[in-house]
């Protein structure tokens, strides 16, 4: 067996020798031999390829405890981790890429210079919460307001006091009204004003650790609509007909999806489609996405909880949304939708129309 100094071996496997004298330590890549007497570590060249996998893994950002465990894996395991793990860092700096065009968007948007002519727009609304056919009790809550539309799923022993106090910490919104110039500290303290409220809740009730809730909300300004979002209750679009799902669940399979375990159609019915990665919630990461909508006449915007995405297809939920006229009418028709299912789960449902303010309601 043919031995490499450790200046050879770092050269080879383009690993430096202070990250070699590292990996020994951790005994991720421990040298073949040390010599007794001076102490030099000496590697063999069949060490040569897992060094270079390290070198890489590391150069992809992943950290020496799952570096070690993939180095523990057959070629197959390997590179289905590593896959994984790249579809998390995808996600993330999404994450991140999002609320990067949420700050440009906010710090570089003005105000347009209404014209004599221009229609000022608001919303229509209206909001609905059912307990559906097999539930004993509701853990939804749905509210629906001139500011602010929100649907929370609760879950554990206090989920219907969790999803509760998620919307009313952003209640608040309706009387004070949200500035557009000011919109993200607004959105930051709501959230942070929700997530107390959450684990406050979770603390005086049973099973804590459980106790949680999804959180989907739009926040009208007068002139855009900020959409905060965590869990898998989810937002769609309904625009020049076409429906879009403008949120991304937070759930395991859902990750699993993004990762390539999983194909849609066979998370559709995995068992495990509603264990959560994200959620309000003690324990939990409470990490909310944000993202800002530039609204037109016309649009109409609904959010629901799982209860109904889960059992009603896009496609009918599409036709509802485009041929029912009030949102009144509608939340009641996606409600009876997904209780015609079978009503397996609590179904909310809010709904949002942009339109001219004169043709509003006061």
């Amino acid at each position: 067996m043919g031995l490499l100094t450790i200046g050879s071996f770092a050269k080879a496997s383009r690993l430096s020798p202070k990250a070699l004298r590292l990996y020994d330590e951790l005994g991720l890549l421990p040298p073949a031999r040390v010599d007794p007497v001076t102490g030099y570590r000496l590697y063999a060249s069949e060490q040569l390829e897992q060094a270079r996998l390290v070198a890489w893994l590391r150069r992809l950002g992943m950290p020496l405890a799952r570096i070690q465990h993939v180095c523990t894996l057959g070629a197959t395991a390997a590179a289905q981790e590593i896959r994984a793990f790249w579809a998390r860092v995808e996600a993330d700096t999404a994450a991140r890429r999002d609320l990067a065009a949420f700050l440009i968007d906010h710090l570089s948007w003005e105000e347009p210079t209404m014209s004599p002519t221009a229609v000022p727009l608001g919303i229509r609304y209206a909001a609905l919460s059912d307990k559906g056919l097999v539930r004993e009790s509701n853990q939804d809550t749905a509210y629906a307001g001139s500011h602010l539309l929100a649907v929370a799923d609760g879950c554990g022993g206090s989920g219907a006091s969790a999803s509760a106090a998620a919307v009313g910490a952003l209640q608040r919104l309706e009387a004070d009204g949200i500035p557009a110039d000011d919109l993200l500290n607004v959105l930051t303290d709501a959230i942070d004003q929700a997530r107390r409220a959450v684990h406050s809740v979770a603390g005086t009730g049973p099973s804590p650790e459980s106790t949680g809730t999804t959180l989907t909300a739009m926040l009208w300004t007068g002139s855009r609509l900020a959409l905060v979002h965590i869990g898998d209750s989810r937002g769609y679009l309904l625009r020049d007909g076409e429906l879009f799902q403008i949120t991304h669940d937070h759930t395991m399979v859902q990750s699993m999806v993004d990762e390539g375990r999983l194909s849609p159609e066979e998370a559709a019915s995995h068992p495990q489609r509603s264990l959560l990665v994200r959620a309000l919630g003690r324990g939990a990461d409470t990490t909310v996405d944000m993202r800002l909508h530039d609204p037109r006449r016309g649009d109409r915007y609904l959010l629901c909880s799982d209860g109904l995405s889960a059992v009603v297809p896009a496609g009918e939920i599409r036709r509802v949304l485009a041929e029912t006229g009030e949102p009144e009418q509608a939340v009641r028709e996606l409600v009876a939708l997904a209780n015609g299912s079978g009503g397996p789960d609590n179904v909310s449902c809010a709904i949002a129309d942009v339109a001219e303010t004169a043709g509003l309601r006061q």
